[in-house]
């Protein structure tokens, strides 16, 4: 009765840790930041974010005199972040006990940038870069856009330094992320096969999104995420130097070309893009990862596919 009464136990522990993992898929906590848990005991009775500032706040803080015996709190007292499913997560049993698992060394705190300050700041970075080499390093060292806090990597561009065809999407995926490139998941792979199906390979593009990191659970960026970072876009345009640009999905589309418009209106139809002071022809087209939830509207990218390919054969002129 005992074993059976413990095997019940262990089930019903195997069947809450696997709603709560569900629960944090859904909530877009998909990777593991650290080897070792936070212990969150340890903030007392602070609450989540308490000792969160924003840039100008930090300044402010600095310039103020303390009081004797007034201790300030320190930028780095950032709670550690919440960690799961790493195996040296779990504490380690000895003599019957559950020994203390190694304290996570906490992230390095992430001070907000006022959004006028931080697209000041990234009109500035980018238009000292000369090169795409320069504009990566700006962008490492830019902490103006809220998703920097939250992502594993930067993902900057895939193919080509220079290209007569752009490819700019909406913002990287949990693959992107983890591997620091965009498209490489599975509307990576479909993207590939649509380009070759014209005859054209990773070398003949380069390929990025409006946002370079990821946001919290793959949604869709906020317009302020997006127009912090299009200042980084536009320069790398710039030294890209395309001769047709091709946007992939509503997100992308309506940034880039200042419109309201769904896709299925705006896809298909030539549009201008000015680069640098000359005229460059723009196309929107549906997602690869629409593609792949509905495969019947691949026909409408086909087409789309086919008026670049001729695009980039011959100049045609832009029409509606």
């Amino acid at each position: 009765m005992t074993k059976l009464c413990r095997m019940q136990s262990e089930a019903d522990t195997t069947a809450l840790a696997a709603t709560l993992l569900d629960w944090y898929r859904e909530m877009g906590v998909d990777t593991a930041i650290s080897d070792a848990p936070a212990d969150w005991l340890e903030r007392g009775g602070a609450a989540p974010g308490a000792t969160f500032r924003l840039a100008s706040q930090t300044v402010e803080q600095a310039s103020e005199p303390s009081l004797p015996g007034e201790e300030r709190p320190r930028l780095d007292d950032t709670p550690a972040r919440l960690t799961r499913g790493s195996p040296s997560s779990a504490g380690a049993t000895q003599g019957g006990r559950i020994a203390t698992p190694p304290r996570a060394e906490p992230r390095p705190g992430f001070a907000s940038t006022p959004p006028d300050a931080a697209e000041l700041a990234a009109r500035t970075a980018a238009r000292e870069a000369t090169s795409l080499d320069a504009l990566l390093a700006a962008l490492q060292r830019f902490d103006g856009c809220g998703l920097k806090a939250t992502a594993k990597n930067l993902c900057f561009y895939r193919g080509a330094e220079q290209a007569r065809l752009m490819i700019i999407g909406e913002a990287p995926g949990r693959d992107e992320d983890l591997e620091g490139r965009p498209f490489v998941g599975r509307a990576g792979q479909l993207l590939d096969k649509m380009l070759a199906s014209i005859d054209l390979g990773e070398a003949d593009v380069h390929i990025t999104n409006v946002v370079y990191w990821r946001p919290p659970g793959n949604r869709t960026p906020t317009p302020h995420e997006a127009q912090v970072c299009r200042p980084f876009l536009d320069r790398q345009m710039e030294l890209v130097k395309p001769d047709v640009v091709l946007l992939l999905g509503g997100a992308a589309a309506k940034q880039m070309l200042d419109t309201t418009e769904g896709i299925m209106r705006l896809r298909g139809k030539w549009r201008e893009m000015e680069i640098a002071g000359r005229p460059v022809r723009t196309m929107a087209t549906l997602h690869p990862a629409y593609l792949l939830r509905t495969p019947a509207a691949k026909r409408h990218a086909w087409r789309d596919l086919l008026a670049v390919q001729d695009a980039l054969a011959t100049p045609a002129a832009i029409s509606n």
